[in-house]
């Protein structure tokens, strides 16, 4: 590491302490609920999740590539365990945790991060508001069948979250909320959920231990296929979320570092009795209105974690839960891109198309990677609809009438494979025919084999043909694909 680049890394750690501990604080305290809901979804003991949340944090925290990104037990990862857990128990989830990190960081070295470059904004937007959706769908079971005071608290909640701020900015109103709306419950008695009705809290550290599985191949072919999963689930989740914060703050990240720090941090969290996790938008979003900024922020939400659980318990398992349902709401508002339902006449078509199909697929599943690779499937056509728009084939004739030149021009691939083939008169009487792709680029074996066929189909009219202009690159796949100078061409290419 470079001396700048030490400097760097300590100011993400120094430069903002202030704002990232009562950052913190706040993440920590909307944390723990979530972690033992994502492990009631997991079907484990509600400290699965909560240790998890603890290790992962701390460990991002120093060795992940975004700073002020939260990371922890997600329910992302948490619906990937539920079969593991129910048929071969909280001993074999472990195991698949600590496999799935050693796999996110295999993906790290092999820089694997790069491939965001394929997500779209669309994509990206899609994924925002679906998430936005899906925060606020998971606040509703804390808002049915309940008295008036819970919506009497939800309401006072979001008005602290929203008017203290005129006041200072001096102390997150998130925090304020939560401290205000406690007193208040405690004071007066009040019948409103609890942290403590979540689920029981620990009272003890996490203690190291390997996972007790029999290392056998059976055991590696039982985990690997939900290792897998977990990891890839984590990394998308992650790397979307790690984009929004780089957008949110201005600040550029390290993708595949991003990539290491969450293995390295699953590795671990599966030897201290957790299970896998991943970043959190909710929870980054929290920290960065709240000021927080720096590695500190993420450090302070994990350790404050399990400093709460542990020693103040019996304090945090009084915490509303309306406080916490105010948080969410006001993060669910955060978090919606509102702009994009004014863009979805002002954008193309296929971009609206795009993003709204990503949010169906991601609500509808409640599956984000589905939600992710039905964006980036849908990216993908209408682009190589796009590309194959621009292409196009001209030609000219000779004066005698004996020579055709074709010009080829655009990219021609799978897409335009057909329009290339369509464009040539194969009955017309030729001595010599020249195909010109100066102009243009071949990517594939769907048009390789359409550059076969027009040459074979040419030939075998009597026609001499010959390719001008070819790139480099074309002229590499051309030479080890192409048949048509090959004894026994157009036998060869009906084969295939």
């Amino acid at each position: 590491m470079s001396m700048n680049a030490l400097y760097a890394y300590r100011d993400q750690w120094t430069g903002n302490v202030r704002g990232d501990i009562l950052a913190g604080l706040v993440v920590a305290l909307a944390l723990i609920p979530e972690a033992i809901a994502f492990s009631i979804i997991a079907g484990v003991d509600p400290k699965v999740g909560l240790y998890a949340s603890f290790s992962i944090a701390v460990i991002v925290a120093i060795t992940g590539g975004r700073p002020a990104m939260i990371s922890a037990a997600t329910a992302a990862t948490a619906v990937v365990m539920v079969t593991l857990v129910k048929e071969h128990g909280l001993q074999y989830l472990l195991a698949a945790t600590v496999l799935a990190g050693i796999i996110q960081i295999g993906a790290g070295f092999a820089k694997l991060g790069h491939l965001m470059r394929f997500v779209s904004r669309s994509v990206i937007t899609g994924f925002v508001n679906a998430l936005a959706i899906l925060i606020f769908l998971a606040q509703l079971p804390e808002l049915t069948n309940v008295t008036w005071v819970t919506y009497a608290m939800v309401a006072a909640g979001l008005a602290i979250i929203y008017l203290f701020p005129m006041l200072t900015t001096a102390i997150p109103s998130p925090l304020v909320t939560i401290i205000v709306l406690s007193a208040v419950s405690m004071a007066l008695d009040l019948d409103v959920r609890t942290v403590s009705d979540m689920g029981a809290l620990p009272d003890t550290l996490p203690v190291f231990l390997i996972p007790d599985i029999p290392l056998t191949l059976e055991t590696l072919q039982i985990i690997l296929p939900y290792s897998l999963a977990i990891a890839a689930v984590g990394l998308l989740e992650s790397l979307m979320t790690q984009t929004i914060i780089d957008d949110l703050t201005d600040t550029p990240s390290d993708r595949n570092q991003e990539c290491i720090g969450q293995g390295i941090a699953n590795t671990c969290t599966g030897f201290i009795g957790g299970m896998a996790g991943c970043a959190m938008i909710g929870q980054s979003m929290i920290n960065v209105k709240s000021g927080g900024r720096g590695r500190l922020s993420t450090f302070t939400a994990g350790a404050m974690l399990l400093f709460l659980i542990v020693v103040l318990g019996d304090i945090v398992g009084q915490i509303p839960m309306p406080a916490l349902v105010a948080i969410m709401i006001m993060v669910s508002i955060g978090t919606f891109s509102w702009s994009s339902i004014k863009n979805l006449r002002e954008h193309p078509r296929s971009s609206s198309i795009v993003m709204l199909a990503t949010v169906v697929a991601t609500v509808y599943t409640h599956n984000l990677a589905i939600g992710v690779l039905t964006g980036v499937l849908l990216s993908g056509i209408f682009f190589a609809g796009k590309i194959a728009q621009l292409f196009r084939v001209t030609s000219e004739i000779s004066p005698d009438g004996r020579e055709r030149t074709y010009v080829i021009e655009g990219q021609l691939f799978f897409a335009s494979a057909e329009e290339f083939m369509a464009a040539f008169d194969f009955k017309e009487a030729l001595e010599r025919v020249i195909i010109d792709v100066s102009r243009a680029h071949i990517w594939d074996v769907s048009s390789v084999a359409a550059l076969d066929m027009a040459v074979l189909k040419f030939r075998r009219e009597g026609a001499e043909v010959e390719i001008v202009g070819m790139n480099k690159a074309s002229e590499t796949i051309v030479d080890s694909l192409a048949v048509h100078d090959k004894p026994g061409a157009m036998d060869r290419l009906m084969e295939h």
